[in-house]
């Protein structure tokens, strides 16, 4: 039902969540070439649909969101409720005719959906299953697995908010965007291609556990061996990296931001050098290259230079400046900067496609990663609510035009 591309092809996905993980997880897996069912309740459809903000156009109106993450999906409305025959019908041939479920309703066996129903109709299915907390299959406490949760809940309890920020008194932080539920969505489709491939192998299939808190646990670097073999508890340092300098955000002549960055002893002393210090004063062993260094009096007189330097200059300017000598840099960038970056343009980062609710041309972001010989597309823009129910209904499942019709008048779909 969708064109042939990308190294996915081949591959169908039936998704059934929303707001943000598992969209995203599904967003992925469409743009490089799996067929992703996106389903949706009748009338209702998914509220990603309508979170703020809205785009207008003429009398349409559409979530940005949606337009960025919708795009290459079939939009299925169905009443998933197993207690409803026809849904229970409908539901399990979707199944059987389906690689992958990717869920992120937690509440599945209410909905009287189990594993071993589904792997007993479709033997070599992935399921994948995402939550905050886990489910009890898996392990852990019962009521921790039954937990709602959302982003910043996530990252506070998988310890990422506590070392986001700036130190004592200032709060922790939680980082924007939604950037646990996007890990989380990495997380699932590198567990999905996983189980995938080995189904395709094997001839069996698995379920995955995905979640927030372990997402968010799963990149806190050296966290936990600090923890466990050094006794240290990790704390906040806002911009500054606590282990070596300079790594730091630095306030520019015209109140922009550069962060400069200089692991190791040749990156560094390329840095004084461009600071046009004196090396052996200002030694890596004794500013540079662990805590102890960049908290003493000639360290901490360092990251003062620093300061001052970038400080008497343009942002341009001190990047430039500083990249002529290898000292890795960056410029803090708004997404106004990026739309106008002749880099980011000339990479293909921006693409145009219609999208099917407001009917016509939006301008997103396009594709990561990119690949060589089976590059990510977009085939169509975000669907309409239901655009591809009739579709799906009567080309994969076989249902006859008065078949579709009744289920319709039972609000099943």
């Amino acid at each position: 039902m969708t064109p042939v591309y990308g190294p996915l092809a081949g591959m169908r996905v039936l998704m059934t969540g929303s707001i943000v993980a598992a969209p995203f997880a599904a967003s992925m897996l469409a743009e490089f070439g799996a067929e992703v069912i996106h389903v949706e309740r009748p009338n209702v459809g998914d509220p990603y649909r309508e979170q703020a903000p809205i785009v207008k156009r003429n009398d349409r109106k559409i979530s940005a969101a949606w337009i960025q993450e919708g795009r290459n999906k079939l939009s299925l409305t169905l009443e998933i409720n197993l207690k409803i025959p026809e849904s229970k019908e409908i539901f399990l041939s979707m199944i059987k005719n389906c690689d992958v479920w990717l869920e992120n309703m937690v509440w599945t066996e209410k909905l009287g959906i189990t594993e071993e129903m589904l792997l007993e109709v479709n033997p070599k299915l992935v399921i994948a299953h995402i939550s905050g907390f886990g489910r009890p299959q898996f392990g852990g406490v019962p009521e921790q697995c039954n937990r709602p949760s959302y982003d910043p809940i996530g990252q506070a309890e998988g310890g990422y908010m506590f070392v986001n920020g700036f130190p004592e008194p200032m709060p922790p932080s939680h980082a924007a965007t939604f950037i646990n539920d996007y890990m989380t969505a990495m997380f699932a489709v590198n567990g999905i291609l996983m189980a995938y491939h080995h189904a395709q192998k094997t001839g069996k299939g698995q379920a995955i556990d995905v979640t927030q808190i372990e997402s968010m646990s799963k990149v806190l670097n050296d966290t936990f061996v600090q923890y466990f073999e050094l006794g240290r508890v990790r704390q906040r340092n806002g911009n500054k990296v606590a282990i070596f300098q300079p790594g730091n955000l630095f306030k520019t002549k015209d109140e922009k931001y550069l962060y400069i960055g200089a692991y190791g002893a040749a990156v560094y002393g390329r840095f004084i050098k461009a600071l046009g210090l004196d090396l052996d004063k200002y030694s890596h062993e004794t500013c540079g290259n662990s805590i102890e260094a960049i908290n003493s009096e000639l360290g901490l007189e360092l990251n003062q230079k620093a300061i001052d330097w970038v400080a008497a200059r343009d942002a341009e300017e001190a990047l430039q400046y500083l990249l002529s000598q290898k000292v890795p840099s960056g410029i803090v960038r708004t997404s106004a900067d990026l739309a106008a970056n002749e880099h980011y343009q000339k990479r293909g980062n921006f693409i145009e496609y219609t999208d099917e609710t407001l009917g016509e041309k939006v301008k997103a972001f396009g594709f990561a990663p990119k690949l060589s010989v089976t590059p990510a597309q977009v085939w169509r823009g975000a669907p309409t609510l239901g655009q591809d129910t009739d579709n799906i209904l009567s080309k994969l499942l076989g249902y006859s035009a008065s078949e579709i019709a009744a289920f319709r008048e039972k609000n099943v779909i």
